[in-house]
């Protein structure tokens, strides 16, 4: 198990009454336990906690007035990893996989799976599936896309990280779900902080990074490998980052750089350890119920069957 003790600085320049929502709570989970937590912010209308129902993430909604306001939020953390053999890991047929994770085989605003069908076949669809065909897409992204701050911004998508073969750890995880979701495997995007980068790539910033649902739960996939797996902290998920931004804002405002700090407590008398690189598969999900097997019947007379007989890659087809 890993602990740690993390804080975010936000400072923004507000021009006219804004209104704020943040995604910066630790998220809650069987397998992330907030131990400790305070946020504060100078905003003189006290803001509002509210968990969204459609992913879970705990979101923070604030009215600012013209002027400066700053938000703090500190945490402590624990994270118990599930570990696993990789070659023991399956794909899941889709007759297969729980309701709740079916969204995430759909196209979505940043990844545009439909539209990938015919490189995710060319590169990956002769591989053999399972947990090591989706290693093979992350490493396929890592070789070939150059982490370069600045190349990207709000608007771009998979598609655009696949063509210019650049971008950030957010243009990373939307190819890497784009090109999952292709495969009909479900992926879905995780915003959090990460522990133990090199200190060379800058100060401490928020991190994206990628679950794919494998066997019976969602494992962990970074194609920046920035950090290790287990020094992956989790505050939002969703389809991609339309679902999981740190900070959605409306109105007039200007926003400075955060500023990030985190640590790892070491206490071997307590079960706290270092976060380490791993050759195993990764998880902080809880085992997911899948689905009892379709069974296929005969149409009703008059009735025609719904889909062409034959289905793209991707699992659908488009006009």
């Amino acid at each position: 198990m890993v602990r740690f003790e993390f804080s975010i600085a936000l400072h923004y320049q507000v021009g006219a009454p804004s209104d704020f929502v943040f995604n910066l709570h630790a998220a809650q989970t069987a397998a992330q336990r907030v131990v400790a937590e305070c946020v504060w912010s100078s905003a003189s209308i006290a803001p509002a906690i509210c968990v969204d129902p459609h992913f879970g993430n705990r979101l923070m909604r604030l009215r600012a007035v013209a002027g400066e306001v700053d938000v703090h939020y500190r945490a402590t953390i624990d994270i118990r990893h599930f570990f696993s053999d990789p070659a023991s890991i399956r794909e899941v047929p889709i007759e297969q996989l729980p309701s709740d994770v079916m969204p995430y085989l759909l196209p979505s605003r940043y990844c545009q799976s439909d539209r990938m069908s015919t490189v995710a076949c060319w590169e990956f669809g002769q591989l053999p599936t399972g947990y090591a065909r989706v290693e093979a897409i992350r490493d396929w992204i890592r070789q070939r896309t150059r982490f370069a701050p600045g190349a990207s911004n709000a608007g771009t998508t998979a598609l655009d990280t696949l063509t210019e073969q650049r971008g950030v750890c957010r243009d990373f995880a939307h190819l890497m779900i784009a090109l999952c979701r292709a495969l009909n495997i479900p992926a879905r995007f995780v915003t959090g902080i990460d522990y133990g980068a090199d200190p060379a790539l800058g100060p401490v910033d928020f991190h994206a990074y990628v679950e794919a649902y494998l066997g019976d739960r969602w494992y962990l996939f970074d194609p920046t490998d920035i950090s290790p797996t287990t020094g992956l902290l989790r505050i939002g998920t969703g389809r991609d980052a339309a679902d999981a931004s740190f900070a959605t804002i409306f109105g007039d405002v200007r926003c400075g750089a955060p500023t990030i700090s985190i640590r790892s407590i070491v206490d071997p008398d307590q079960g706290f350890f270092e976060p380490a690189r791993t050759d195993a598969a990764v998880s902080t999900a809880d085992a997911v119920m899948q689905a009892p097997a379709l069974r296929l019947v005969s149409p009703t007379p008059g009735l025609v069957p719904y889909g062409p007989p034959h289905q793209p890659a991707h699992g659908r087809q488009f006009a």
